[in-house]
């Protein structure tokens, strides 16, 4: 299962449980939906703490596969070039 998934099964039972919660306690109409604008708040700072943690575990991926391919493409010019500098033999 990848961890996208896992974490939005987790946030998603975290808000359903803590609806429900709030909707069979016994308090007043107001009180109540104070509480749940409150947590709706807080799923929602949660939810874009992580996607901003994700998204810089994303470019910090990106930045090595650039070096990656940069490292690569440097060698390949390096052997291309000593290749071209070793003298060639004739084969009969």
């Amino acid at each position: 299962m990848s961890k996208g998934k896992v974490l939005l099964g987790v946030l998603a039972g975290v808000a359903v449980g803590a609806a429900l919660g709030v909707l069979f306690a016994p308090d007043k109409g107001w009180n109540t939906r104070k509480r749940i604008i409150k947590k709706g708040e807080n799923i929602t700072e949660d939810l874009r703490d992580k996607f901003e943690e994700f998204l810089d575990s994303l470019s910090v991926k990106a930045d090595e596969v650039k070096e990656d391919i940069s490292d690569f493409s440097e060698k390949s010019k390096s052997k291309s070039r000593d290749a071209k500098k070793e003298p060639r033999t004739a084969t009969a």
